[in-house]
């Protein structure tokens, strides 16, 4: 017969057998399921470097949305009659400028322009382009950011002559896209991986439905050898930067970006060949203006009235941020020195679609005034 300790330490001992089984089990359990996760270091690497901040959600006091909305009147009148009306976002130029200023600290901007529309001529670059992005590089160099301006081979002297006023713009040049290289691809890749918080385009041809990019009249840019394919940019970093913003700017339909408007370019009565040169590239944020050089400096001086509102330092943000008159006659004297043309018109002087240079002043002087009321 077997005695009462000994029954106690039967039982004990399978108490004990019991629980080391589940304790095994439950490490199994786990031990599975910790190898189904990936390690953290792994998944961090995962997390897009651009900050949440970049976003369109910075709020700005009413009479700040007010300066934006009269500057958005300013550059949306149509001064060219090129039906540009129907390509308007409604404040986009606002979402734009705060997604502008809600960069980090010392942020890496892409700059995209160039538009070689006249085909037959060297340079085939246009005056409508130069003015507008290097008044972005201006805002966004005196935001504390890096400036990376891309453009085509063809275009470079002219974009080099126009940024002589801001040494500190960095520059990638891209070759026609039958001359790109695996090195050119990486490079592009490189950038996008490493120095992209920001894109932001300026009257830059954007391939349409077929790949081609056209001019207004309907011309292949590519098959003349000017094309790089600087929009691959954008592509890659929707792939590779998703949080990365892409502010376009246009006044045509043939330009980057106006994607988001494509059906509107495609049924417009006033755009010639709008199905056929219809740029398809989606924007984030579009700024169609009259004048790309226009909207160029909405955008500059959109941030510029954000800035003054949200930095309590007596910093000149206006004249940091948006570029004189002074500035601008000079800008255009160098790049027509090149022989830069007015793409309208096909004429080797210091007007803009077709425009005179005054025209353009106007419009830069208006938004100065629509930022200091």
């Amino acid at each position: 017969m077997r005695t009462a300790p000994y029954i106690v330490a039967l039982i004990l001992s399978k108490i004990l057998l019991a629980t080391a089984s589940f304790l095994s089990f439950t490490q199994k359990g786990n031990s599975k399921k910790a190898s189904n996760q990936k390690p953290q270091s792994q998944y961090l690497k995962k997390i897009p470097l651009a900050m949440t901040t970049n976003n369109a959600s910075l709020q700005i006091s009413p009479k700040v949305e007010q300066q934006i909305s009269n500057i958005e009147a300013l550059i949306g009148t149509d001064a060219g009659g090129r039906g540009m009306k129907a390509l308007i976002v409604p404040h986009d130029l606002h979402r734009a400028a705060k997604v502008f200023c809600s960069l980090p600290p010392k942020s890496a901007v892409l700059v995209l322009s160039g538009f070689p529309c006249c085909v037959d001529q060297t340079p085939p670059t246009e005056t409508d382009g130069p003015p507008g992005a290097i008044s972005l590089c201006r805002t966004a160099l005196g935001l504390g950011h890096e400036v990376i301006l891309e453009t085509d081979e063809c275009n470079e002297a002219v974009f080099r002559a126009a940024a002589e006023c801001l040494p500190d713009i960095k520059f990638e040049i891209f070759p026609d896209e039958k001359k790109m290289t695996k090195a050119d691809e990486e490079r592009m890749k490189s950038l996008v991986e490493n120095r992209c918080d920001l894109i932001i385009s300026c009257e830059r041809a954007g391939p349409a439905k077929d790949g081609i990019c056209y001019t207004m009249r309907g011309i292949d840019m590519n098959a003349k050898g000017l094309i790089a394919p600087i929009h691959k940019i954008v592509e890659m970093s929707r792939e590779i930067r998703p949080n990365v913003k892409y502010i376009a700017i246009g006044d045509g339909g043939n330009e980057m970006g106006m994607g988001k408007v494509i059906e509107a370019i495609r049924s417009s009565d006033i755009i010639q060949n709008g199905d056929k040169i219809g740029a398809v590239t989606v924007s984030d944020y579009l700024i169609a203006a009259s004048v790309s050089n226009w909207g160029g400096y909405a955008l500059s001086g959109a941030v510029c009235a954000i800035m003054n509102e949200k930095d309590e330092s007596d910093e000149d943000w206006l004249s940091k941020l948006l570029p004189t008159e002074a500035d601008e006659v000079e800008l255009l004297d160098r790049c027509v020195k090149l022989g830069c043309r007015d793409g309208v018109s096909g004429l080797v002087e210091a007007t803009v679609d077709g425009m005179p240079l005054e025209t353009s002043m106007e419009c830069l002087r208006n938004i100065r005034s629509a930022i200091e009321k």
